[in-house]
């Protein structure tokens, strides 16, 4: 049960949110039935949304609230949330006094029980304490077959060897599982916290999936996670379902960046600095904050786990990362024509100087190197590019076409606003490809559309992640003790009228990509923001239609017999199969796991083998600028070079470079 003090503040900040939400949202939605059905729907998925506590019955008892939630917050009463907080907190030890009773039996792996692996989609809430035994039990075995295969590869030694090695790794195992549910708990009364904010996410959420509630310590996270001026490895860690430490963030110009060997879901198995090493079992993700944070810290042994099964020793030492001095770069790709490429991975500004100059300006300064080596064209490379400020994308659409219109902002009163290039002429005038993908977002998709609007470049690769909208993060009350809410205020369309929300940027020449039919893009997330058009009140002047069926036919030609194309295809349908729609059984037993996962391993082994390998005639090279400048610095040579062998083998940049070339042909034939 809550404390008065601590409901107080619930209702405080529920009341807050409420309010802050309809002033400032730029379309909130009425407090009523279907804001309470939506909101609850987000809450139960927030606290289980695997469905493995809660019981049936449970959700019998919530289902009450199904239509009463606005009422709850139009009459201020918060009480409803200690219902919520006593279940879980009771299922949770439930679970726990399970799993710990295993202990006291030996496991079953004769293939009596059967495994049964589907889509989250098809999950049910279990309604007997025998099934809800049996969930534990299954999870528990497959989890101690998981650790044993990693572990040894072969299966006969494994099987020889498989009574002893079990009983070694189950208490392991089992003390894993609960460690999990300790933590989900009892750290810092986390379990009502958990809960609470919740609820206060749920009720956000439901207006759009990029609002948000912050507590103040998600804040100063989100905030530093967008800022690179500090001494630091780069890297954001999290906890997933499984208790893993894994990474899910790595900062752009960041120690982890330019190593190039750490990847977003690589499991941390360990840390090491000053012969301290720090185990990832059984630890919380604070912890692992509190050691990479260290000041004596400063160089660490991260031990990972990549998503191949491979398992690799990296050091890694801090340095103080300001993104808008490292991120951008210019090299030269050569392969029939000397072509400009420069990767741009998020639209950072530096918002303390009077004259707010970022990422455009560094392209700019890279631009005027880059065309002093008589470059016949350039790539610009958006891929993953997640966004930042609009004012720097403005100004990079800027450089390349004449004044006019580049985008539209509508605000939540239905007032529109036209951002305009007000700069006579460009700086580049050549050919432009830009690379992008489902994760290019927000100023990324600002600049491809009015780069494709004006047909100023040849937009080539996946969908974009279709997000027309921008965020400020506000307090909910004066002092900020109540916390903060990131809201979506604005929305923006294109100098045509349309709007990429929920749609992403069409490219002009679509490309076989590891993600496709991942539902990643924000069209799948719950309450996105619809789709519509504006009409627009400026006219702008496009420049020449682009060859662009041409293009299609020679990429396509290419793209069809290249054999890593065809293995990026079959490891995309790999992943989906056995991730996203796996529906499949068999009895457990070791060998069956052992053939379910080596089969999956081997397969992805394979494919990733075909695509990392593919030799590539391009030729990567540093600008004579940048040569000047690593001849005075011995640490970045090693690292320039990782760069550019990484450029060379990147299947996507070779082949932007082959349409490139395909247009420079078919102009000067015509």
């Amino acid at each position: 049960m809550a404390q008065p003090q601590e409901q107080q503040k619930f209702c405080e900040q529920l009341q807050a949110i409420k309010t802050l939400v309809k002033k400032e949202h730029f379309k909130p939605k009425p407090i009523d039935d279907s804001l309470s059905v939506g909101v609850y729907k987000l809450f139960l998925s927030q606290l289980d949304e695997k469905k493995r506590f809660f019981t049936q019955q449970d959700i019998d008892l919530f289902e009450k609230d199904r239509l009463q939630l606005d009422n709850y917050i139009i009459n201020n009463d918060c009480s409803f949330i200690d219902r919520y907080i006593e279940i879980m907190s009771q299922r949770i030890e439930d679970a726990k006094q399970i799993i710990a009773s295993f202990s006291k039996s030996e496991f079953d792996y004769s293939g009596k029980d059967t495994l049964h692996f589907a889509p989250e989609a098809s999950y049910t809430y279990l309604d007997t304490d025998l099934k809800i035994k049996s969930y534990w039990s299954k999870r528990v075995r497959y989890n101690i077959l998981y650790e044993l295969i990693e572990n040894d590869s072969i299966i006969k030694h494994l099987s020889a060897t498989f009574k002893t090695q079990e009983k070694a790794i189950k208490p392991k195992i089992i003390q894993k599982e609960i460690c999990k549910l300790e933590a989900l708990k009892n750290t810092n009364g986390r379990l009502n916290q958990f809960v609470k904010e919740a609820f206060l996410n749920a009720y956000v959420a439901f207006h759009d999936p990029n609002s948000t509630f912050f507590n103040a310590t998600d804040k100063t996270t989100y905030v530093n996670s967008l800022s690179n001026d500090q001494l630091s490895f780069g890297i954001i860690t999290n906890k997933n379902e499984n208790g893993d430490i894994v990474i899910a963030h790595i900062t752009p110009g960041s120690p982890a960046f330019i190593n190039g060997n750490f990847e977003t879901n690589d499991i941390i198995k360990s840390l090491k600095a000053n012969d301290v090493i720090l185990e990832t079992y059984c630890v919380s993700n604070e912890d692992i904050i509190a050691f990479t944070n260290h000041e004596k810290h400063k160089t660490i042994t991260f031990q990972i786990k990549k998503q191949n099964g491979t398992v690799k020793n990296i050091k890694l030492t801090k340095t103080k990362t300001k993104i808008e001095d490292n991120t951008v770069t210019g090299y030269l790709l050569k392969d029939r024509a000397n072509v400009g490429y420069i990767s741009i991975n998020n639209f950072y500004s530096d918002f303390e100087s009077p004259n707010g100059l970022g990422v455009a300006n560094d392209v700019a300064k890279e631009l005027y190197k880059l065309q002093k080596e008589n470059i016949d064209a350039l790539i610009i490379d958006l891929r993953f590019n997640g966004g930042g400020s609009m004012k720097e994308a403005a100004d990079l659409s800027g450089m390349f076409i004449n004044r006019g219109p580049l985008s539209i902002i509508k605000y939540a009163n239905g007032e529109t606003f036209t951002i305009k290039d007000m700069n006579r002429g460009s700086l580049f005038m050549k050919p432009i490809v830009i690379l992008i993908n489902r994760f290019s977002a927000s100023a990324s998709e600002f600049f491809a559309a009015a780069m494709q609007d004006y047909n100023r470049a040849i937009i080539i690769g996946s969908p974009t992640h279709g997000k027309a909208s921008a965020q400020v993060i506000l307090p909910l009350d004066k002092d900020s003790e109540l916390g903060f809410s990131k809201l979506t205020v604005e929305k923006f369309y294109r100098i045509t009228g349309q709007s990429h929300q929920s749609v992403g940027v069409i490219p002009d020449i679509q490309l076989p990509d590891l993600y496709d039919n991942f539902k990643t893009e924000e069209r799948f997330s719950t309450y996105a923001l619809t789709n519509d058009s504006i009409t627009p009140t400026i006219t702008y002047k496009k420049l020449k239609a682009l060859p662009i069926k041409k293009l299609i036919t020679k990429s396509q030609n290419r793209v069809n017999t290249n054999s890593a194309f065809i293995a990026v295809k079959s490891l995309n349908k790999l992943i989906i199969e056995n991730y996203f729609e796996l529906e499949t059984k068999y009895p457990l037993t070791l060998q069956n796991v052992y053939k379910n996962i080596k089969n999956y391993h081997s397969q992805f082994e394979s494919f990733s083998d075909a695509i990392e390998n593919k030799p590539s005639s391009l030729i990567a090279s540093n600008t004579s600028s940048t040569n000047e400048l690593l001849s005075y610095n011995e640490e970045q040579k090693d690292i320039n070079t990782s760069i550019l062998d990484k450029i060379q083998k990147d299947l996507y940049i070779s082949e932007a470079h082959h349409i490139i070339v395909d247009f420079l042909n078919l102009n000067i034939t015509n």
